[in-house]
């Protein structure tokens, strides 16, 4: 008989964002169903009315117009019911002067035990994960935070930005794109696979129009 193993836990990079029917305040959800053709970033925070998690919601809403010119849709989640959600929404409007507009997932607990957002040893609080999903519904980049550090939200624009240009370009990113200290905003050509590959990467660079450190560094203004 066939010794067949189902994996269990966080999902991995490549995956597809596991299908689930969630409660938000904008109402009932299918994800990822319900965001075929975006991109969009679950974001899980410990709890509403919290500090840190109130700092971060109004830094993702003064962004949320930069995620949507890349067509990527916010997400929040904890484990909140939908109620406690709205009032917390209330409140940051009513004191902050700032209107959360993208919806928050009301968990019972099962997203996040799905997605392995349970902070180990603080009871049903989750973890700041971010899950950014692509348009064809697969997962790209995960990011861990601890309860006691807020995230970049510039940075998760960044790696957005990043990846779109690097699928559409078929290119490789360096560090600190667009701003990299050595390349500043140029883009790294995927190094060769084989070894004719490498003797004629120097060769055509002129003819293709791009630079080289060496065969495998290779870079480009795109």
């Amino acid at each position: 008989m066939e010794n067949t193993i189902e994996r269990q836990g966080i999902p991995l990079l490549g995956d597809k964002f596991p299908k689930m029917t969630v409660q938000t305040t904008h109402g009932m959800k299918v994800l990822p169903d319900d965001m075929k053709g975006k991109w969009f970033v679950l974001f899980s925070h410990p709890a509403d009315f919290t500090p840190v998690c109130t700092t971060e919601f109004v830094a993702f809403q003064q962004r949320y117009e930069k995620f949507r010119e890349l067509n990527t849709e916010l997400i929040g989640l904890s484990i909140d019911q939908v109620f406690s959600h709205i009032k917390w929404e209330e409140w940051i409007k009513e004191k902050m002067g700032v209107e959360i507009q993208f919806p928050i997932i009301a968990d019972t607990g099962a997203v996040a035990e799905k997605l392995g957002l349970i902070h180990p040893g603080k009871g049903s609080n989750t973890v700041r994960a971010v899950f950014i999903v692509d348009a064809h519904g697969t997962i790209r980049i995960m990011l861990y935070y601890p309860q006691e550090l807020g995230r970049n939200m510039d940075e998760i624009l960044r790696v957005v930005e990043a990846m779109q240009f690097a699928d559409k370009n078929k290119v490789a990113m360096p560090a600190n794109w667009p701003n990299n200290e050595i390349l500043k905003d140029r883009v790294i050509i995927p190094p060769p696979a084989d070894v004719e590959g490498a003797k004629k990467r120097l060769e055509n660079a002129a003819k293709e129009g791009y630079e080289c450190y060496d065969w495998w560094l290779c870079h480009k203004k795109v």
